[in-house]
């Protein structure tokens, strides 16, 4: 288990990297699911899940099992790109999501960023429900996403008064 950052009643919150077995299982997971969703349409987006080298991911764990991940990556020097977010399917429903994306902004604020970015699929309501309850605001597709009409992006202030 990666250090526990947090020792929330209901879930412990690890931050850890990219190569953590947990994560990579979880990630795994992740990736099943959204190719059952969205069958062939999902390999135009497989290229920008890869995580390369990264040291802010953060796993979330239910009595020492883990059930929940996410992780962010730099866009600039005042932007973090969140990425990787899931909840096991039996775990859901339960507020998990909104603590591994609540860690991950305030991993993100601690490291001096001040805006949050990410992307999500028009067939992932539940997603961008949730990250809307949160706070994000949906965008102007960016990056490597401007084209692709399934895409939602969405953006944070998570550091007020630097953006």
């Amino acid at each position: 288990m990666p250090a526990v950052i947090t020792q929330d009643p209901n879930m412990k919150i690890g931050r850890t990297n990219n190569t953590n077995r947990d994560f990579v299982e979880l990630t795994a997971q992740l990736d099943a699911e959204l190719n059952e969703r969205y069958g062939t349409q999902q390999s135009e987006y497989d290229k920008y899940n890869k995580i390369v080298l990264n040291d802010t991911v953060i796993v979330g764990f239910l009595n020492d099992f883990p059930v929940a991940c996410g992780c962010f990556k730099n866009v600039d020097s005042q932007t973090v790109e969140i990425k990787r977010m899931y909840v096991q399917t039996g775990h859901r429903r339960k507020g998990l999501s909104t603590k591994i994306l609540q860690a991950l902004e305030n991993w993100a604020s601690e490291l001096g960023y001040s805006k949050a970015v990410l992307e999500t699929g028009k067939g992932q309501p539940e997603a961008i429900a949730l990250y809307k309850k949160c706070g994000y605001q949906t965008i102007e597709n960016y990056g490597p996403y401007k084209n692709l009409e399934n895409s939602v992006c969405m953006e944070k202030l998570i550091k007020e008064g630097l953006v």
